[in-house]
């Protein structure tokens, strides 16, 4: 499937954000026979969960369940799907939606073959964001190696449009004078699947993220254990490339703190304990540090749990850190109060992973579209005002509960177009 410029469909649903819930909610709504408008604001979709290494409950890949979902949404033509696009403004009622969308450009052109000569001849190398600057890329790149549509796109920021990629393209994919297009939509329901960002870790004076390459967060430490990461599936120290002989992982880095995020992100425990399974699998001796408030593993994870906790080289303490310091040799050390003991302890490592917490991407951004939202920024569904939320836009969420809220945001989507 292609993106198209613009189209509108009576009895149509949109929905908006195209990750696991965005795609599985407009999978479900056109498989029962709806035209749906998918809309996603990055140049490709699959959201959060194409950075990962591996997810629950069976870890796998991204590519386990992503590349279903890509040829599913090309083969099926009730789907439309617009990539580099956001929504603007919506009027309307449940029913008889209009929704005004901005796609901005892409500079390549749907005959691009993904041959990469374009990269190839860029002369201007980026920070890479998908790898939350931990590598570069250029400003003519592919987002990642299973990105959807498999396009190449030129970053509007970086680029000084010097002509090279133009050059270097043999299919002419390559339009440097692209513009930014609005279109207008028809809607009956409206599915806002946004998705969510890692909490800021700069935000935590006491972790000193800033202070070191030694401290990184969850996020990155998928991308370097992930084999298209920016070390091959290598867990490196950043800055240094270090191996490390020790980890440190801090639990509820911004979460259920009222300074930050007053509730639990839900996944970061399960996101630690997986990330020990990586950590083994490449350092199979190494000391691992865990400090926790709490270990929240709920129903089958329990076995998961114990089983790692019985490592003798895996050592859990329970104490919040309250102080991270950035040591001469590119280490630090990790300060807490174990809540058992109350012995202070301080812990040198080499690499400290902050669990930093999740937080609703479209948080204080949606209001003027008429989206409501709880005192944290999660979407909360009106069934009345066909206005439905899925996946994380909804609640702090695995991926298996992110499809399951999104099938149902579908169902309650599907019931409004038959009004």
């Amino acid at each position: 499937m292609t993106e198209t410029s613009g189209a509108s469909g009576l009895g149509a649903v949109l929905v908006v954000g195209g990750g696991i819930s965005g795609m599985t909610a407009a999978l479900e709504a056109a498989e029962v026979g709806k035209d749906v408008f998918l809309v996603e604001k990055n140049a490709y979709m699959g959201g959060r969960v194409a950075q990962l290494n591996q997810y629950f409950p069976k870890l796998c890949p991204p590519s386990c369940g992503m590349e279903i979902n890509f040829k599913r949404i090309k083969d099926n033509r009730k789907i439309r799907m617009y990539n580099t696009t956001e929504v603007k403004s919506v009027s309307g009622s449940a029913g008889n939606y209009q929704v005004t969308l901005e796609t901005s450009p892409r500079f390549v052109k749907g005959n691009c073959t993904a041959c990469g000569d374009c990269a190839e001849a860029c002369p201007i190398e980026c920070d890479n964001a998908f790898n939350f600057n931990m590598d570069k890329t250029k400003a003519a790149y592919r987002p990642h190696e299973m990105a959807f549509p498999m396009r190449y796109v030129i970053d509007a920021a970086a680029c000084d449009k010097c002509g090279k990629c133009v050059e270097a393209c043999k299919y002419d994919a390559i339009d440097l004078d692209m513009q930014a297009e609005s279109f207008e939509l028809q809607v009956d329901s409206i599915v806002w699947a946004t998705g969510w960002n890692p909490y800021d870790a700069t935000k935590m004076d006491n972790l000193k993220y800033n202070d070191s390459d030694a401290i990184i967060t969850n996020m990155m430490m998928e991308r370097l254990a992930a084999p298209g990461g920016p070390t091959e599936g290598k867990i490196l120290r950043p800055g240094d490339n270090k191996e490390p002989e020790s980890i440190g992982f801090v639990q509820c880095a911004g979460s259920r703190d009222e300074n930050h995020l007053e509730y639990c992100s839900y996944i970061c425990c399960m996101a630690s304990l997986k990330q020990i399974t990586y950590v083994r699998e490449r350092y199979p001796e190494v000391p691992i540090y865990v400090f926790y408030i709490d270990l929240r593993t709920p129903g089958k994870y329990e076995n998961f749990r114990e089983k790692l906790m019985g490592d003798e080289n895996t050592h859990f303490i329970k104490g919040k850190v309250a102080d991270i310091t950035a040591d001469s040799d590119g280490g630090v050390t990790v300060i807490a109060e174990n809540a058992v003991t109350g012995a202070k302890i301080e812990q040198k490592v080499d690499l400290a992973v902050l669990a930093t917490g999740m937080e609703p991407a479209a948080k204080g951004q949606l209001a003027s579209l008429g989206v409501t939202m709880d005192d944290n920024g999660f979407i909360t569904s009106d069934a009345d005002k066909a206005m439905l939320s899925a996946g994380c836009a909804k609640k702090a969420a695995d991926v298996v509960t992110s499809t399951q809220n999104a099938t149902a945001a579908a169902l309650k989507a599907i019931q409004v177009s038959r009004r």
